[in-house]
């Protein structure tokens, strides 16, 4: 799995992890030597000279990436044994499912405990053995809700008491409010129109993401919000039949099909919209909480990890996930703002306190059991 030179969701995960570690561990010291750092990151699939933001004097980067793809495991295992032979560290991280069993047979013989990071869906279905007990006999076990928590122990017979939550965040400086961008507006067809939105995969395989309910539910909502559009970005193969569905429904004119948006502009699409609306499955969610920095309000599932980012439901509307009615109903009371959880300022300070970079350096901080020096 690529860090450096991939965007993805555990990708992303992992290099908050990583700029927030460098936040912590002592500002300003110097590392002089070759050997005096502080943590050894083995990097499986990024080779050499990829672009790192991270490349710090206390933190040592190994870059193994092979072809074939095969033998980078061997380079993995080999630097690893290497690294506890010569360094004994104190605990090791495993960053993905698929190399805990290796991590666990290297650091066990040595009784260096080991922590393995999950993310969601893929501890969610029964592992073969050997990855079942290598997350078993982690010292502890790191993810991002209590619902992935919760499937995770369900699935594969875990200890709820090894894991430790540490949740996605959001950058508050990068996700603000600001008025509708006008270029949008016109590039969209969006003049005078409440806009819902949704990011999201359109992939057929993997419809999880409700973008189907919602478009279910827009006959009912242009009823009372006959102004109505729905803003859908992103792309996948299941968007024609997506695009069929508004058509047999009559609300093919107020569908709009955006496309893939590059990240450094999606804020500005937040800022379109209205309400963000994403009836999902998720381990967590990290677009809820970048709508609710921007000031948007959100609708998500009520039986999944989004129960954490919209805390309970205090910051935004949760309903059964394949419920076009229960969407629709939402849908409107949101468009109508009478609710606290539409008010934009509040909702990004309690989304912000809760899950900003600070609050995610201070869980940072306690996991790792660190003092940092001012």
């Amino acid at each position: 799995m690529e860090i450096l030179s991939c965007e993805g969701g555990i990708q992303s995960y992992v290099k908050d992890i990583l700029k927030a570690y460098l936040d912590l561990i002592e500002p300003g010291k110097k590392f002089h030597s070759p050997t005096d750092f502080q943590s050894e990151i083995l990097l499986l699939r990024d080779a050499p000279g990829c672009p790192n933001p991270y490349e710090n004097s206390a933190i040592k980067f190994d870059y193994l990436q092979t072809k074939p793809p095969a033998l980078g495991r061997i380079r993995l295992a080999l630097t690893l044994l290497r690294g506890l032979l010569t360094n004994r560290p104190q605990r090791v991280f495993c960053g993905h499912i698929n190399l805990a069993r290796l991590v666990q047979v290297t650091c066990q013989p040595f009784g260096v405990p080991y922590t393995v990071l999950t993310y969601g869906k893929e501890v969610w279905q029964p592992l073969p053995p050997k990855y079942r007990n290598a997350l078993q006999q982690a010292d502890q076990i790191w993810t991002i809700s209590r619902y992935s928590r919760d499937q995770a122990c369900q699935a594969n017979q875990l200890n709820p008491e090894k894991f430790r939550l540490l949740p996605c965040m959001v950058d508050g400086n990068r996700f603000t409010p600001g008025p509708k961008p006008q270029p949008l507006i016109k590039r969209y067809a969006l003049h005078n129109a409440k806009v819902l939105m949704t990011v999201a995969r359109l992939w057929s395989g993997d419809i999880y993401k409700g973008v189907d309910v919602t478009i279910r539910a827009l006959p009912q909502i242009s009823q009372t919000i006959p102004n109505v559009k729905y803003l859908v970005i992103g792309r996948g193969d299941d968007q024609p039949r997506l695009a069929n569905l508004a058509q047999e429904l009559g609300v093919a004119d107020q569908v709009v099909f955006a496309g893939f948006v590059p990240t450094e502009d999606l804020v500005d699409h937040y800022r379109v919209a209205d309400a963000y609306i994403m009836p999902s499955q998720e381990g967590f969610g990290i677009v809820y909480l970048e709508a609710m920095a921007c000031g948007i309000p959100v609708l998500s599932g009520n039986a999944d990890g989004s129960a954490d980012p919209v805390q309970d439901g205090k910051l935004g509307w949760q309903v059964p996930h394949r419920d076009p009615d229960a969407v629709a109903k939402a849908c409107i009371e949101i468009l109508q703002g009478n609710d606290q959880r539409c008010q934009g300022q509040w909702l990004r300070q309690q989304s912000l306190t809760q899950f900003g970079q600070d609050a995610f350096r201070v869980q940072l901080q306690k996991l790792l059991n660190l003092s940092v020096v001012s």
